[in-house]
Parts: C-alpha cells; structure tokens; sequence
C-alpha cells in the first residue's frame, strides 16, 4: 500500500488560556475550590502546554489522523468516508479567549456518546472542517476519476423512442427474472 498524500494540516492556536480560565471559574464556585486555585491552576497550564506541543491532526487523501499525548500516546485514524459530521463548537468562555472547538462523528457511532475526536484550538477550524468534508465528498464522488458520459445510445429527454425501446428491454428483462425465480 503506498503511502497517501498530505492534504492539509491542522495547526492548533494556544488553547491553553481557555483551559487555565475554566479551571479557574470552576474552583472559584465552590469554597473548597478556592484554596486550590495555587495547586491546579499553575498544573493545569503546565499539562495543557505540554499537551498542545504534542498533538497533531493530518487529512490524508482517503484518512484523517489525529495523533496526541506524551505518557499515553493515542492515534486514531478516521476514514474519511465514515465520517457523518464534523461540527465547530465555541462557548462563551472560547469566544472570549478566540478558541474553536472540533468533534468529529462517525457513522456507527452511538448518539448518546461524546464526539470520536474532540479537538480545541483548531486555528481556521471552519477551513479546516471544509477541506476534510470537500475531500470527504470527492472520495464519494468517485475521486478524480472522470464522470461517465452519456453514450449515444442512451436516450435523451426528447428522444421517446429510444426511451420507449429501453423501458421495453428492462420490462423484458425482469419477466425473464422473474420466472427464473418461479422455476423450482
């Protein structure tokens, strides 16, 4: 099997700002939460740093592949033509910190799970999210295969009695099939 061709490559903002103000929000609600606002704040800057400096999302020709993690390193490969949506998230807190987020589903997915692939901090994520279903739909298209042509026999619109002739040749057809499947 050759190896496919990039197509595109997602490049990935610095979401971590994003992750930083939501840990904050959320342990600044609770009274326990507050003392530990020293602790996961600083942690949670550390982690998402090191996390967005290894995580990587390709489209290939017929594939999108999405590779992340230091300790725990995960790569899914996601057939382009399995994938049913590619939807572009953004909440209150990612418009402020300029962050979009991508989930990708798949068909045979269950409904009541979360996205295959959740990505934050795509940069041009509806760029991105385009190229893949653009590519998505011209694999099912057929490539860049030509299209067949209509041959000079097929009938046209205005051309009954070609058309006539056909539908007689089909209704033939599926007499003789079916008395093949009557025979024993």
């Amino acid at each position: 099997m050759s190896e496919e061709r990039v197509l595109r490559e997602a490049a990935f903002d610095d979401a971590v700002k994003y992750y930083v103000i939501s840990t904050t929000i959320a342990l600044s609600c609770t009274i326990v939460g507050i003392p530990l606002l020293l602790i996961f704040v600083p942690l949670t800057y550390l982690f998402r740093k090191i996390e967005y400096d290894n995580i990587q999302c390709t489209l290939y020709e017929r594939t999108l592949v999405v590779k992340r993690g230091v300790f725990n390193k995960v790569e899914k490969t996601i057939p382009l033509d399995k994938i049913t949506d590619l939807a572009i998230r953004q909440g209150p807190i990612m418009r402020l910190c300029k962050v979009e987020a991508i989930m990708v589903e798949t068909a045979g997915q269950s409904s009541g799970i979360a996205a295959l692939v959740f990505l934050v901090g795509i940069r041009d994520a509806k760029g991105f999210r385009n190229a893949v279903l653009k590519q998505r739909d011209r694999l099912e298209d057929g490539g860049d295969e030509p299209r067949p042509t209509r041959s000079a026999s097929s009938p046209t619109i205005g051309d009954t009695d070609n058309a006539t002739a056909l539908l007689r040749d089909i209704r033939d057809s599926l007499a003789r099939i079916e008395q093949r499947l009557d025979q024993p």
